[in-house]
């Protein structure tokens, strides 16, 4: 944890703002966090489960038919008496699809058809826009996940890996006795479970790997593709799950491709099905009684360090405004958030990109052709604001039928889900799509569709009020703002053009200068010490690429406002990124979050621009000093 003693500006920008409330914030029980954005969080959860509490209890408040399924699914998940008869009996048919499997023919003869229902399996399919032509639907080919979030958690020195491994085997074992198991096939079929993820380590993706997103684009034709393995009919499985024959997938991770016979053969079967089924099981016993959800949840909080689940209607309500998240997203916009501040916070949006304009227009580093388009990038940028005009038509086919089990009904939903997916193979790309939901509070920037994303639930203070000054304004969202906007301009997104597609649009000598840059970003962060381990400055590279060039834009669109005042800028950028979390959430973050810890983006940020220096009178002798040949700037 950040050592909370009193700081002045000068030494430790983050704990003069924070310092105070780090010391006395409590860590809600139920959660593994809280702070700037968590404390937004639990103010969007109470308003919208109250009013779900309302509307369960009387459905003609609800004028909304997408919103009533919600409401339904609710009042559903929150029965725990209803649930209880049920008890294990909702899953059973679906775990006997996987235990009747005979061997790796039977398995290869199934493969699209447990694919369509959700079922783990030793490749899958997926399908989303060609990064290189983002107006066709492709097939990309997916590898297996491992049980733990990070293949780091499983290397010999990890204790907190091996801790989870025990804890997520005891809590299987205790699973499969609750639908029926005795005790040793139980902790046979997990030890054969635990047997075939280790064989998964050592060729499936880090999250360092999974960081350099351009990296999943690896097209193979189909006629190739379709000879990666001796055992499993991959030719039958694209076929069937997209009915037709594409001329080519992309890979995502072409070491697991070329490892495939290694782990889908006939010796290791058994271990394989005992890992769909355990894995099928923790995945869905949440889905099923109250007692299935407190046990799983014991492997939840050993991961995350929470203290406690949260409550049955905590979950009830997470659970329904999850699967309808952009209804409950769009319902919460229009009711908090309105037309009027979707046009103010527009402008704000751009006002950021004429700033930006202008500081490549002045860039000393890029040549003239490479700004050029640039700037053609920046102006095609989609601005999202809010809440989406129009929901997906997909959630009009979801119908909650409250006389059968939760998990009935969500196991269908998730097909519904993935069979529009599928579908989507033989539909254009939809460039409208939101990839969060109004409700939300956080903020993102699609490479493949060079657009920006801004949820209502984001757009209050301390990031944004009209009762705060511009600067405060500027140093939260304008920030916030600037760094989506760079993000068209981070490691990944450089890469894409203004129509989204990955496409070199640099000269090689301004993309040598804008690697040896984004060198200088990974080798400040990297190695820095924090909650017992290290930041990996790989893994946060984009994001902090992102920060740097979203903290300078939002620094100079406050300096062209009259009652300007960097010092409540800079206070106000330190104060968004408060953060107080369990020691196991920490390890979690750093081994697999791409964005760097809040205090740290707080502080080294700052560090890395000249303004912040004269505003708190920081010398040599300070511990905000840096000297100004290591201070990184990029846009």
């Amino acid at each position: 944890m950040v050592n909370a003693k009193p700081a002045s500006y000068k030494d430790n920008l983050y704990l003069a703002v924070n310092g105070e409330w780090q010391e006395t914030a409590k860590i809600p029980a139920d959660k593994p966090r809280t702070g700037g954005f968590m404390d937004l969080d639990e103010g969007v959860e109470k308003t919208l489960m109250n009013e779900f509490h309302e509307f369960a209890n009387d459905e003609s408040k609800v004028d909304d038919k997408l919103l009533l399924q919600a409401v339904r699914l609710y009042r559903l998940a929150n029965n725990v008496e209803h649930l209880n008869k049920f008890h294990q009996q909702p899953i059973l048919k679906d775990i006997q699809r996987i235990t009747d499997l005979k061997d790796l023919n039977d398995l290869s003869e199934h493969l699209a058809d447990l694919s369509a229902d959700n079922f783990p399996l030793p490749i899958d399919v997926s399908i989303d826009a060609d990064m290189k032509d983002t107006s066709t639907n492709v097939v990309y080919i997916e590898g297996a996940s491992l049980i733990l979030p990070d293949k780091s958690y499983y290397d010999d020195d990890n204790e907190s890996g091996k801790t989870l491994l025990k804890k997520f085997s005891e809590v299987s074992v205790k699973l499969l006795s609750m639908i029926g198991y005795d005790l040793d096939k139980a902790k046979a079929i997990v030890e054969k479970a635990l047997a075939f993820d280790k064989l998964l380590v050592p060729i499936v993706k880090s999250q360092e790997e999974w960081a350099d997103y351009t990296k999943i684009y690896n097209p193979m034709e189909f006629s190739e593709y379709i000879t990666k393995s001796k055992s499993l009919d991959l030719q039958k499985e694209v076929v069937d799950l997209i009915n037709d024959t594409p001329d080519k997938v992309i890979i995502e991770e072409p070491r697991y491709l070329d490892n495939l016979g290694k782990i889908a053969n006939d010796a290791n079967f058994d271990d394989m099905k005992a890992w769909m089924l355990v894995t099928y099981l923790t995945d869905n016993a949440s889905n099923l009684d109250e007692e299935f959800r407190q046990t799983i949840g014991e492997y939840s909080l050993a991961l995350s360090g929470a203290e406690e689940l949260q409550n049955r209607t905590k979950y009830a309500y997470h659970k329904a405004s999850r699967i309808f998240d952009q209804v409950v997203g769009t319902y919460y916009g229009k009711k908090y958030f309105g037309e009027d501040a979707k046009e103010d916070v527009r402008k704000m949006v751009k006002k950021m990109i004429s700033i930006y304009e202008q500081r490549i227009t002045d860039n000393t580093w890029l040549g003239e052709d490479t700004k050029k388009k640039a700037i053609v990038k920046l102006e095609k940028i989609k601005i999202k604001v809010g809440y989406p005009d129009k929901i997906d038509d997909l959630y009009s086919k979801y119908e909650v039928e409250e006389t059968a089990s939760l998990y009935d009904n969500v196991i269908n939903f998730h097909r519904i889900k993935r069979q529009d997916e599928l579908d989507s193979y033989h539909r254009p790309v939809n460039r409208g799509k939101w990839l969060m939901p109004g409700h939300m509070v956080n903020a993102c920037y699609d490479p493949s569709r060079n657009d920006i994303t801004f949820p209502a639930a984001i757009l209050q203070a301390p990031f944004y009020s009209l009762k705060q000054s511009s600067s405060q304004n500027y140093g939260g969202i304008g920030a916030v703002i600037a760094h989506e906007i760079s993000h068209a301009f981070d490691n990944n997104g450089a890469q894409f053009d203004e129509f989204g597609n990955m496409n070199n649009w640099w000269t090689d000598e301004d993309y040598a200068k804008f690697k040896d840059l984004t060198q200088k970003m990974i080798k400040e962060f990297d190695g820095i010490p924090y909650a017992g381990g290290k930041v990996n400055g790989k893994l946060v590279v984009s994001e902090n690429v992102a920060d740097v060039g979203g903290l300078r834009c939002a620094l100079e669109a406050a300096k062209t406002e009259d009652d300007v005042n960097l010092k409540e800028f800079f206070i106000n950028w330190a104060r968004v990124w408060r953060l107080k979390a369990t020691q196991e959430f920490n390890e979690l973050l750093l081994k697999t979050d791409v964005h760097s810890p809040g205090p740290l983006r707080a502080n080294v940020m700052a560090q890395n621009m000249d303004e912040f220096y004269p505003e708190f009178q920081v010398t040599e002798k300070d511990g905000m000093w840096l000297e100004p040949d290591k201070r990184v700037n990029i846009w």
